[in-house]
């Protein structure tokens, strides 16, 4: 089996070469073709692959191109990971939004609408190239915003873009190991959007465990998300909301406690990691390895501190392992493997507040056809509300990026319940046009 990613010199690919290593079942992927733009980072991490592999047995032949219709044509799978704009993109988000005193975060709030107005004609520019020269292959979407970008893409390729992300699957893994239950064994009630989701239940034996955590003060506190949001508020919701909903819940608190992008963190850590891998290759895993602990360590720093959390506990820092829900995604469509994963897919009837085209982030089962969404309980309105005025905003973006229209990206930025006025969201865009040159073709 052939699998093509997308981003292929991004820091993350080797934990995805991780779990293709360690997948020994028949059927496995045999080729894995990395594409980037910037072939120094190819390089490098093709020094932490072959370093990975040393010692396993018939690991996966590894390709790497720059042509993007080249690393297409007929494979089976695609991992999209892509970066518009690099880090030096997102360091503009983030700072241009916090300058203007708003949120500044890359996939929420006004960082995210200028991350998904310069990635959306790339990701279309890739969803037609693959349903041209792969028609049967499956997209898999990490590229933020995974929801907004996932919901592109599908018009060009229904269903076989699913859009993936580790949140959800690391928030319900750390409730049920605070509940002592076996995660595996878990089914997860979690709805929402991308970035912007709860998880309602957790549910083993029959019974939904959740409320037993809700009802212990100390026990919700022992974890990432209960620490970040505190006991009193979770009872009052209900749920554990995604972390990300942070910034919508202690908007004031996060703007106030931002002193450096996160964008910035990652630029410094990144760049120094590839200059070692290149000019070193033969410690470039030991390198990756070391700055991969370090992005995990400083990962929502802002959101801790203005929570008061100080730094993350060690057993916080397992993420959902993104890789691992985009392996097990491949070999339940591949090999008719049956499972049920939290994904970014259309809603067809799930949630009742959106349309059938809206791309979602619920439990689904997985099989040859691909991914069904799980019939859930309704949002309450408070979130119904949320969720419904950010597909809004994505949907503009989606229209904006489509039309080239800068009318339309001022009204996505200034129709985000993050951003507080027009006046604002036009100061902003002007901003992002000074700042990131991807942008260009929105100037009025």
């Amino acid at each position: 089996m052939r699998l093509t990613v997308l981003g292929g010199g991004g820091f993350r690919v080797p934990l995805v070469h991780q779990a293709l290593l360690a997948d020994r079942a028949p059927g496995r992927v045999t080729d894995l073709v990395l594409h980037d733009l910037d072939s120094d980072r190819l390089t490098a991490i093709g020094h932490v692959l072959v370093q990975q592999a040393n010692g396993i047995p018939d690991p996966p032949r590894i390709t790497v191109t720059t042509d993007l219709d080249e690393a297409i044509s007929g494979t089976d799978f695609v991992f999209s990971a892509i970066r518009v704009g690099g880090l030096a993109g997102r360091v503009a988000d983030e700072q241009v939004a916090l300058g203007e005193g708003v949120v500044g975060q890359e996939t929420v709030g006004a960082g995210g609408v200028a991350y998904g107005l310069r990635t959306v004609p790339e990701a279309v520019r890739i969803a037609r190239r693959v349903a041209d020269l792969a028609p049967e292959a499956w997209v898999i979407n990490f590229t933020n915003p995974a929801g907004l970008v996932t919901e592109a893409m599908s018009h060009h390729l229904g269903d076989r873009v699913i859009g993936i992300c580790d949140s959800p699957v690391g928030l319900g893994r750390r409730v049920a190991r605070v509940l002592g239950l076996d995660p595996d064994r878990a089914w997860f009630d979690y709805a929402g959007l991308n970035h912007l989701g709860w998880l309602r239940g957790v549910h083993v034996g029959g019974h939904d465990h959740l409320p037993r955590l809700l009802a212990d003060s100390e026990a919700l506190e022992s974890f990432e998300e209960g620490k970040l949001f505190g006991a009193d508020w979770l009872r009052t919701l209900g749920a554990i909301p995604n972390e990300y909903l942070h910034y919508y819940y202690f908007t004031r608190d996060t703007i106030a406690a931002a002193r450096e992008s996160r964008g910035a963190v990652l630029a410094g850590q990144q760049r120094r990691f590839y200059e070692s891998a290149l000019r070193e290759p033969d410690s470039a895993l030991t390198t990756w390895e070391s700055a991969r602990m370090e992005r995990e360590t400083t990962y929502g720093a802002d959101s801790r501190e203005a929570a008061g959390m100080g730094s993350r506990d060690s057993a916080d820092l397992e993420s959902g392992g993104y890789e691992k829900v985009a392996l097990a995604l491949m070999r339940a469509i591949a090999h008719d493997e049956r499972t049920t994963l939290i994904l970014n897919v259309r809603n067809r009837t799930t949630l009742n507040i959106l349309d059938t085209d809206a791309v979602v982030e619920v439990p689904c089962v997985v099989d040859s056809g691909g991914p069904r969404p799980v019939v859930i309980n309704q949002l309450p309105g408070h979130a119904a509300a949320l969720v419904c005025a950010v597909k809004t905003v994505e949907r503009t973006v989606i229209d904006a990026a489509n039309n080239a229209c800068h009318a339309t990206a001022v009204k996505a930025l200034a129709l985000h319940p993050l951003v507080d006025s027009v006046t604002v969201a036009r100061r902003i865009l002007a901003g992002y046009l000074r700042e990131i040159p991807q942008l260009a073709y929105l100037k009025p």
